[in-house]
């Protein structure tokens, strides 16, 4: 496998991994990669402030406002005054996940994965490499990879 092989794998795993999310209950379908990616950010950088997501993920600030917006709305991040710079908030995972990320964290991805694979045959054999993936690379990985 080479560089662009892993991207395009990459691409469709996160195609993939937004079908098999729920929709949210406003029905607002769009802007599901931008939020994943700042709060993958959020939780490898707790207390962080739009700007520094924005640096550090390469999305426009706006869209990372957005997508803040949209966690907080859900309860799945909080946002306090930041005590060196009360202009700015700092934001952070909630103590307490909200009913949302409960509710997406306790959807499988077997119906989107069997979709993908045309049936159901190849299933847990695919599941059980991705959950290998995810042991170990973890979001913190691509953190590594730029200052190693």
């Amino acid at each position: 496998m080479n560089g662009v092989e892993l991207f395009l794998l990459g691409r469709t795993l996160m195609k993939i991994g937004e079908e098999a999310m729920p929709s949210p209950r406003d029905g607002r379908r769009g802007g599901t990669r931008a939020v994943l990616i700042v709060l993958s950010d959020i939780v490898v950088h707790p207390d962080s402030a739009v700007g520094e997501i924005a640096e550090r993920t390469g999305l426009p600030q706006s869209q990372v406002s957005t997508a803040v917006a949209r966690l907080r709305e859900t309860g799945s991040v909080v946002a306090a005054p930041d005590p060196g710079d009360r202009r700015r908030s700092l934001v952070r995972v909630a103590d307490e996940p909200s009913e949302r990320v409960a509710e997406v964290r306790a959807t499988t991805i077997d119906a989107a994965l069997a979709a993908a694979l045309g049936g159901d045959e190849h299933v847990g054999e695919v599941t059980a490499a991705l959950e290998t993936l995810a042991r170990r690379l973890s979001p913190g990985s691509v953190a590594q990879l730029r200052s190693g």
